[in-house]
């Protein structure tokens, strides 16, 4: 009797991104999100938020939502107001549960520059409501990322963070205006799930998010990371 299993079908593919002067691929395991963690942000989106009574809140979307900077994807169904979100993007590399701030670079493997698309007005709707955002954030083809740039057990505290839209400037921020740093996201995240090596933790955008239109061309950087790029296409 074979030691393999066998399938109805064929298992979906081990999502994976490139590493920067390297020939291996890092395969992804989970993508974490971090909601309202830049203040001007939080007050575009009509929730400010006050780190003294507040704790980080998250969100996840499945890894086949993940897809390389430069490609083109198609605008989603269900929505008249997709948005861009520019995000300094963390890959982990090393297990960890339960792990306290000082130590949280210890995890750490590397950054890439990242994209969170999201079906606005789905999402406002669910959020006014108390509903799950899934149908908002868990969008086909909205996680977009760079390249892994490796740094291991090296904190990013501060860097440029922009994006533009066919060369307009819309966002433009620091990564030092976190509400919540690197090492406390780490930390509070870890308070909840055993993280693993390929989780990647999009870390918050910065206030400028607006809508995208067929045919608009997205690209963004994070200094010292590298840059992302995006095509939206036609309406799928």
């Amino acid at each position: 009797m074979s030691s393999n299993p066998s399938y109805l079908w064929n298992p979906p593919p081990v999502m994976s991104l490139p590493v920067q002067g390297s020939t291996q691929r890092l395969p992804i395991n989970r993508l974490f999100f971090v909601g309202r963690n830049y203040h001007a942000h939080a007050v575009e989106m009509g929730k400010p938020v006050d780190k003294s009574v507040e704790r980080p809140f998250y969100f996840t979307k499945a890894p086949q939502t993940l897809v390389q900077s430069g490609a083109t994807v198609a605008y989603p169904p269900g929505t008249a107001n997709y948005h861009f979100e520019m995000e300094l993007v963390l890959a982990i590399g090393k297990p960890g549960f339960r792990v306290k701030a000082e130590d949280a670079h210890d995890l750490i493997y590397g950054y890439a520059p990242g994209l969170d698309m999201t079906r606005r007005d789905l999402q406002l709707v669910a959020r006014d409501k108390g509903r799950p955002w899934d149908l908002g954030k868990d969008v086909e083809d909205s996680s977009v990322c760079g390249e892994i740039v490796p740094r291991p057990g090296q904190v990013i505290e501060r860097g440029e963070i922009a994006l533009s839209v066919n060369g307009e400037s819309k966002q433009q921020s620091d990564v030092d205006k976190l509400i919540w740093n690197l090492r406390e996201i780490i930390a509070d995240l870890s308070q909840f799930y055993h993280l693993q090596p390929g989780d990647l933790i999009y870390t918050g955008t910065p206030e400028g998010v607006g809508a995208v239109l067929p045919g608009d061309r997205i690209e963004g950087h994070v200094a010292g990371v590298g840059r992302v790029a995006l095509t939206v296409g036609p309406a799928a």
